[in-house]
């Protein structure tokens, strides 16, 4: 990551945030204040840092965005009614839909904000068929403020950047934990709905 931006200056910092956006794991938290940091040594270009990073988060976002509409609400819906497709109900999904229609703009807005949701809110946004230029535009804003916060963060932090990363990493595992029971939760609901219906259609 460091030779990255340090080799391809506020490009690097470009790159790493769309892949940051489609491999959540590769934490933002890092890279942002890294390439503010580095623009105040004057290793990367100050004026283009934030462009940068922001263009590669709306690209990154554009990637779930195209998976999430390439799945379709009607796709998703035939799926969840299988038996082995244990991750939602149809009911699950109609009130996700319900949801999205109504506050599709803050969630896709506010997510860009919240670690690890900022990169999924992209496929549900892309699923409940919102159009493409209100999601570039929300994702725009709402990337563009994330990412000015920690590129400031690590302008004024300076060698000791690395201190945002490491105030920020526990709420990062509270998302991450939050995301994991609650499909945990939803799985073991599939499971246990289908297993009654397995039971009650042999009582028959």
């Amino acid at each position: 990551m460091f030779s990255i931006v340090d080799r391809l200056g506020a490009a690097g910092v470009g790159f790493l945030i769309f892949l940051e956006n489609v491999v959540p794991p590769i934490p933002s938290e890092v890279i942002l204040p890294l390439a503010g940091f580095r623009a105040r040594t004057g290793a990367v270009e100050v004026l283009w840092v934030w462009p940068m990073a922001t263009a590669g988060s709306v690209l990154g976002a554009l990637v779930l965005y195209g998976l999430g509409a390439w799945l379709g609400y009607e796709r998703l819906h035939r799926l969840s009614a299988r038996r082995w497709f244990v991750l939602s109900s149809q009911a699950d999904l109609e009130r996700g839909r319900t949801l999205f229609d109504r506050h599709g703009g803050k969630l896709v807005l506010v997510g860009r904000c919240v670690p690890l949701i900022r990169s999924v809110v992209s496929v549900p946004a892309g699923v409940a068929g919102m159009p493409m230029t209100r999601f570039v535009v929300l994702t725009a804003i709402g990337s563009g403020v994330w990412n000015a916060v920690f590129i400031g963060l690590g302008w004024m932090l300076g060698e000791n950047w690395g201190r945002v990363e490491g105030a920020l990493g526990p709420a990062g595992y509270v998302v991450l934990a939050g995301v994991a029971a609650l499909a945990g939760w939803l799985i073991v609901r599939k499971l246990r709905a289908r297993n009654a219906n397995v039971g009650a259609h042999r009582l028959r």
